[in-house]
Protein backbone atom coordinates (compact mmCIF):
# COMPACT_ATOMS: atom_id res chain seq x y z
CA UNK A 1 0.00 0.00 0.00
CA UNK A 2 1.36 3.07 -0.94
CA UNK A 3 1.96 5.88 1.68
CA UNK A 4 0.33 9.33 0.83
CA UNK A 5 2.96 11.95 0.02
CA UNK A 6 3.03 15.25 2.23
CA UNK A 7 2.20 18.35 0.55
CA UNK A 8 5.02 20.96 0.27
CA UNK A 9 5.19 23.57 3.13
CA UNK A 10 4.08 26.86 1.66
CA UNK A 11 5.65 30.15 2.38
CA UNK A 12 3.30 31.37 5.60
CA UNK A 13 2.91 34.98 3.64
CA UNK A 14 1.91 33.98 0.62
CA UNK A 15 -0.41 31.24 2.39
CA UNK A 16 -1.88 34.44 3.90
CA UNK A 17 -2.22 36.65 0.97
CA UNK A 18 -4.25 33.84 -1.12
CA UNK A 19 -6.46 33.57 2.03
CA UNK A 20 -7.33 36.67 1.72
CA UNK A 21 -7.43 36.93 -1.71
CA UNK A 22 -9.48 34.10 -2.22
CA UNK A 23 -11.95 35.36 0.73
CA UNK A 24 -12.35 39.11 -0.99
CA UNK A 25 -12.95 38.15 -4.66
CA UNK A 26 -15.54 35.41 -3.39
CA UNK A 27 -17.40 38.07 -1.29
CA UNK A 28 -16.95 40.92 -3.43
CA UNK A 29 -16.04 39.46 -7.38
CA UNK A 30 -12.42 39.78 -8.63
CA UNK A 31 -13.57 42.79 -10.18
CA UNK A 32 -14.57 44.64 -7.35
CA UNK A 33 -11.47 44.31 -5.23
CA UNK A 34 -8.01 45.87 -5.61
CA UNK A 35 -4.18 45.11 -4.68
CA UNK A 36 -4.28 47.53 -1.81
CA UNK A 37 -7.40 46.58 -0.67
CA UNK A 38 -5.95 42.97 -0.43
CA UNK A 39 -2.41 44.07 0.99
CA UNK A 40 -4.43 46.09 3.69
CA UNK A 41 -6.08 42.37 4.59
CA UNK A 42 -2.42 40.79 4.94
CA UNK A 43 -0.99 44.06 6.98
CA UNK A 44 1.44 44.80 4.40
CA UNK A 45 0.98 47.60 1.04
CA UNK A 46 -0.18 46.87 -2.07
CA UNK A 47 3.23 47.14 -3.37
CA UNK A 48 4.65 44.48 -1.52
CA UNK A 49 2.43 42.18 -2.98
CA UNK A 50 4.52 41.62 -5.76
CA UNK A 51 7.04 40.25 -4.19
CA UNK A 52 4.74 36.97 -3.86
CA UNK A 53 3.00 37.40 -6.58
CA UNK A 54 2.81 39.56 -10.01
CA UNK A 55 -0.50 40.98 -9.86
CA UNK A 56 -4.09 40.32 -9.25
CA UNK A 57 -4.40 38.23 -12.34
CA UNK A 58 -2.03 35.94 -11.27
CA UNK A 59 -3.56 35.84 -7.51
CA UNK A 60 -6.54 34.40 -9.29
CA UNK A 61 -4.84 32.06 -11.96
CA UNK A 62 -2.97 30.54 -8.74
CA UNK A 63 -6.04 30.13 -6.62
CA UNK A 64 -7.92 28.39 -9.15
CA UNK A 65 -5.28 26.27 -10.80
CA UNK A 66 -4.19 25.37 -7.42
CA UNK A 67 -7.16 23.76 -6.03
CA UNK A 68 -8.01 22.45 -9.02
CA UNK A 69 -3.99 20.65 -8.96
CA UNK A 70 -4.65 20.01 -5.06
CA UNK A 71 -7.95 17.92 -5.42
CA UNK A 72 -6.05 15.53 -8.28
CA UNK A 73 -2.57 15.09 -6.35
CA UNK A 74 -4.82 14.74 -3.41
CA UNK A 75 -7.14 12.11 -4.87
CA UNK A 76 -4.24 10.63 -6.60
CA UNK A 77 -2.48 9.83 -3.23
CA UNK A 78 -5.94 8.56 -1.61
CA UNK A 79 -6.46 5.80 -4.05
CA UNK A 80 -2.94 5.03 -4.26
CA UNK A 81 -2.85 4.29 -0.70
CA UNK A 82 -6.20 2.72 -0.36
CA UNK A 83 -6.16 -1.43 0.14
CA UNK A 84 -9.49 -1.69 -2.47
CA UNK A 85 -11.71 0.16 -4.52
CA UNK A 86 -14.21 0.66 -1.60
CA UNK A 87 -11.71 2.17 0.70
CA UNK A 88 -10.73 4.79 -2.41
CA UNK A 89 -14.00 5.82 -2.44
CA UNK A 90 -14.61 6.09 1.37
CA UNK A 91 -11.16 8.11 1.15
CA UNK A 92 -11.72 9.85 -2.43
CA UNK A 93 -15.80 11.14 -0.46
CA UNK A 94 -13.89 12.13 2.92
CA UNK A 95 -11.20 14.54 1.11
CA UNK A 96 -13.98 16.13 -0.64
CA UNK A 97 -16.27 16.94 1.97
CA UNK A 98 -13.52 18.62 3.99
CA UNK A 99 -12.66 20.35 0.81
CA UNK A 100 -16.31 21.22 0.21
CA UNK A 101 -17.10 22.40 4.62
CA UNK A 102 -13.58 24.08 4.46
CA UNK A 103 -13.17 26.20 1.13
CA UNK A 104 -16.19 27.62 0.74
CA UNK A 105 -14.74 30.56 -0.46
CA UNK A 106 -12.23 28.61 -3.31
CA UNK A 107 -15.76 26.91 -4.68
CA UNK A 108 -17.21 30.36 -5.23
CA UNK A 109 -14.63 31.74 -6.82
CA UNK A 110 -14.45 29.04 -9.32
CA UNK A 111 -18.09 28.92 -9.80
CA UNK A 112 -17.54 32.63 -10.66
CA UNK A 113 -14.61 33.73 -12.02
CA UNK A 114 -13.59 31.11 -13.73
CA UNK A 115 -14.21 32.85 -16.93
CA UNK A 116 -11.82 35.83 -15.68
CA UNK A 117 -8.85 33.55 -16.66
CA UNK A 118 -6.73 34.00 -19.64
CA UNK A 119 -7.57 31.13 -21.64
CA UNK A 120 -4.34 28.68 -21.21
CA UNK A 121 -4.88 29.11 -17.87
CA UNK A 122 -8.75 28.00 -17.68
CA UNK A 123 -7.87 25.10 -20.40
CA UNK A 124 -5.27 24.25 -17.27
CA UNK A 125 -7.93 23.89 -14.75
CA UNK A 126 -10.58 22.19 -17.18
CA UNK A 127 -8.03 19.52 -17.90
CA UNK A 128 -7.27 18.97 -14.16
CA UNK A 129 -11.01 19.24 -13.65
CA UNK A 130 -11.15 16.42 -16.46
CA UNK A 131 -8.59 14.01 -14.77
CA UNK A 132 -10.46 14.45 -11.52
CA UNK A 133 -13.54 13.42 -12.68
CA UNK A 134 -11.70 10.41 -14.00
CA UNK A 135 -10.36 9.28 -11.40
CA UNK A 136 -13.84 9.43 -9.35
CA UNK A 137 -15.25 7.54 -12.15
CA UNK A 138 -12.98 4.83 -12.62
CA UNK A 139 -13.54 3.84 -8.68
CA UNK A 140 -16.82 4.87 -8.43
CA UNK A 141 -17.29 2.28 -11.39
CA UNK A 142 -15.61 -0.54 -9.40
CA UNK A 143 -17.76 0.01 -6.62
CA UNK A 144 -21.15 0.23 -8.63
CA UNK A 145 -20.77 -1.91 -11.81
CA UNK A 146 -23.85 -0.90 -12.28
CA UNK A 147 -23.68 2.45 -13.01
CA UNK A 148 -21.76 1.85 -16.35
CA UNK A 149 -22.51 4.77 -18.90
CA UNK A 150 -24.23 6.48 -16.04
CA UNK A 151 -20.82 6.79 -13.94
CA UNK A 152 -19.76 10.22 -15.59
CA UNK A 153 -22.89 12.21 -14.71
CA UNK A 154 -23.57 10.50 -11.59
CA UNK A 155 -20.38 11.75 -10.16
CA UNK A 156 -20.58 15.18 -11.32
CA UNK A 157 -24.16 15.23 -10.36
CA UNK A 158 -22.30 14.11 -6.46
CA UNK A 159 -19.89 17.01 -6.92
CA UNK A 160 -22.73 19.32 -7.26
CA UNK A 161 -24.45 17.77 -4.14
CA UNK A 162 -21.08 17.83 -1.75
CA UNK A 163 -20.25 21.53 -3.43
CA UNK A 164 -23.84 23.24 -3.01
CA UNK A 165 -25.25 21.49 0.23
CA UNK A 166 -23.10 22.90 3.38
CA UNK A 167 -23.35 26.55 1.79
CA UNK A 168 -27.04 26.09 1.61
CA UNK A 169 -27.58 25.32 5.19
CA UNK A 170 -24.80 27.13 6.53
CA UNK A 171 -25.78 27.97 9.83
CA UNK A 172 -24.19 25.90 12.81
CA UNK A 173 -21.18 24.84 10.63
CA UNK A 174 -19.05 26.64 13.07
CA UNK A 175 -19.95 24.33 15.90
CA UNK A 176 -18.44 21.33 15.62
CA UNK A 177 -20.80 19.45 16.20
CA UNK A 178 -22.89 20.95 12.89
CA UNK A 179 -19.91 20.29 10.87
CA UNK A 180 -19.35 16.83 11.81
CA UNK A 181 -23.10 16.31 11.19
CA UNK A 182 -23.26 17.94 7.99
CA UNK A 183 -20.38 15.69 6.88
CA UNK A 184 -21.89 12.65 7.65
CA UNK A 185 -24.94 13.66 6.02
CA UNK A 186 -22.97 14.89 2.84
CA UNK A 187 -21.29 11.47 2.96
CA UNK A 188 -24.61 9.47 3.45
CA UNK A 189 -26.36 11.54 0.68
CA UNK A 190 -23.17 10.82 -2.05
CA UNK A 191 -23.21 7.37 -1.72
CA UNK A 192 -26.93 7.45 -1.70
CA UNK A 193 -27.04 9.21 -5.16
CA UNK A 194 -24.28 6.55 -6.82
CA UNK A 195 -25.95 3.78 -5.56
CA UNK A 196 -29.58 5.03 -6.77
CA UNK A 197 -27.60 5.45 -10.36
CA UNK A 198 -26.46 2.09 -10.06
CA UNK A 199 -29.86 0.87 -9.64
CA UNK A 200 -31.68 3.19 -12.18
CA UNK A 201 -28.87 2.08 -14.88
CA UNK A 202 -29.11 -1.45 -14.28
Amino acid sequence: MAKPTSPPVENPRRAQIRREAARLFAERGFLGVGVDEIGRAVGISGPGLYRHFPGKDAMLADLLIGISERLLDQGRSRVDAAGGAREALESLLQGHIDFALDESALITLHDRELLNLPEPDRRRVRSLQRQYVELWVGVAGQVFPGLGEEARPAVHAVFGLLNSTPHSAAPGLGHPDGREAMAVLLHRLALGALAAAAATEG
